[in-house]
């Protein structure tokens, strides 16, 4: 035969044993459906979300021509002092006569002081309810935790709430018609105040825990 030979198609190769090698399919998978469900329930949980508000404290201070110094006799003062250490002390009138006592730890056994607001809420309550003409002053030493103001701030809040519902209750109202003129005298209000720590609460804080240990630092 004359002229170039036309190659015909090549037979496939057989593999091993004779059998021909499988033919390799490729696999295409579609994500567009996979994205709209992700898209979905993105916006599902970012609708039915609750996001956590930011916590703040809200403390009512009078206008400041309305503040004036109030004179209170020493045995209608209860004094709270906060330590370095975030140690909770108290005393009614003068510490030199009535020695502040230290809050007990909520666990005695761990060595970091943290008060036991069960102790705190009753010495409020119980001092509140035998004098009503009782004032409470705080002082926190600058080192203290921030925490630790707002235990005691907290405490307050709550004795307050707490007492004002059983008032409400007992008179059989509700407990906002207490801000009527009628029943306003008769709801509790809180009476405290904050000032500065001073270099002799060291000192009155030191014999405390002096006089708490028997001497024994």
């Amino acid at each position: 035969m004359s002229g170039a030979d036309v190659a015909g198609p090549e037979k496939a190769q057989k593999g091993k044993g004779g059998r021909r090698p499988k033919r390799r399919l490729s696999i295409r998978i579609d994500m567009t459906p996979m994205v709209d469900i992700v898209m979905l329930l993105l916006i599902f949980y970012m609708v039915t979300t609750v996001f956590s508000m930011p916590q703040a404290m809200e403390i009512n201070l009078p206008p400041e021509e309305e503040q004036e110094d109030v004179e209170v006799k020493e045995s209608n003062l209860l004094t709270i002092r906060i330590d370095a250490e975030n140690r909770f002390f108290w005393n009614i009138g003068n510490p030199a006569e009535n020695i502040p006592e230290v809050l007990p730890n909520i666990n005695p056994t761990d060595t970091v002081y943290r008060v036991d607001s069960d102790s705190l809420r009753m010495i409020l309550k119980n001092l509140n309810t035998e004098n009503p003409k009782l004032n409470t002053l705080i002082l926190i030493h600058n080192d203290a935790r921030y925490n630790s103001m707002v235990d005691i701030l907290d405490e307050i809040d709550l004795l307050e709430r707490s007492w004002n519902a059983a008032l409400a209750q007992q008179l059989g109202i509700k407990l906002e018609d207490l801000d009527l003129p009628e029943y306003k005298e008769q709801k509790f209000s809180y009476r405290y105040a904050m000032s500065d720590w001073e270099d002799k609460d060291d000192r009155i804080v030191a014999e405390a825990l002096q006089a708490a240990t028997g001497g024994v630092e």
